[in-house]
């Protein structure tokens, strides 16, 4: 399969819709409930920490503490970073049940040139999920320079564990865009774009899975009653 920076000139940014919001949201709605209750929720957060997203991280540094917050009276949500920069670097924290810590940890982070290493971010969840559940996973990038069919097959073992991913595509590269909506789709989870444009989206969204990862689809509508925003329109599409 082709990389994602193997792009044309021509190529143009994909910003998160309301239809995309929309779409991203139901299929949420439709992943079964993570949690029992009194289970404090598990979610691993990777990130491709190559050169051309340090404007992102900058951004998801403030987005991550957030994500605590909208989770904050459900039980508790852990969080454990993992992200890869550089020569073969990759690195995970371990689990932290506070967003003050995390935000130090990524501030410390400086993103370094590189390819994308999406296939070891896989096999940690994998390995961490079969240590001890995962609810969700969370990707953040903007290229692919793997082999799609291998990372597909992955993401379906992730789905048979019940673990979701939730694929969060910067600039929406078509080559990419394919790779991460299957990936999405065999692991029972979600894709959606965004791009520079759209940083209030992708906060309401991932404040959306936190809150899903930590009390399921009751806790949801309830956050969506208080916050509106993105999450409001996921109310709507169980009400149906």
């Amino acid at each position: 399969m082709a990389s994602s920076r193997d792009k044309l000139p021509t190529d143009k940014p994909t910003n998160a819709s309301g239809q995309d919001v929309a779409a991203f949201l139901a299929k949420l709605a439709a992943v079964p409930s993570p949690r029992k209750d009194g289970v404090r929720g598990r979610l691993l957060f990777g990130m491709d920490a190559t050169a051309s997203r340090q404007p992102t991280w900058d951004r998801a540094c403030h987005i991550q503490a957030e994500m605590f917050t909208a989770a904050a009276g459900l039980g508790g949500l852990d969080i454990q970073l993992a992200y890869y920069r550089g020569f073969g670097e990759f690195k995970a924290t371990p689990w932290l049940s506070d967003g003050a810590t995390l935000q130090r940890l990524m501030g410390v982070v400086a993103c370094l040139g590189g390819k994308t290493q999406i296939a070891k971010l896989l096999r940690h969840a994998l390995v961490e999920t079969k240590a001890k559940r995962i609810n969700a996973v969370v990707f953040i990038g903007d290229a692919m320079e793997e082999d799609g069919d291998a990372l597909c097959h992955q993401a379906g073992e992730l789905g048979l564990l019940g673990v979701p991913l939730f694929m969060f595509h910067e600039r929406g590269e078509p080559v990419a865009a394919e790779t991460f909506r299957q990936m999405a789709t065999l692991s029972g989870g979600a894709y959606c774009p965004f791009d520079a444009h759209s940083a209030d989206a992708l906060r309401d969204l991932l404040r959306a899975v936190a809150v899903f990862a930590t009390g399921g689809r009751a806790a949801l509508e309830d956050h969506s009653r208080r916050e509106r925003g993105a999450a409001l329109l996921l109310t709507r599409q169980l009400n149906r």
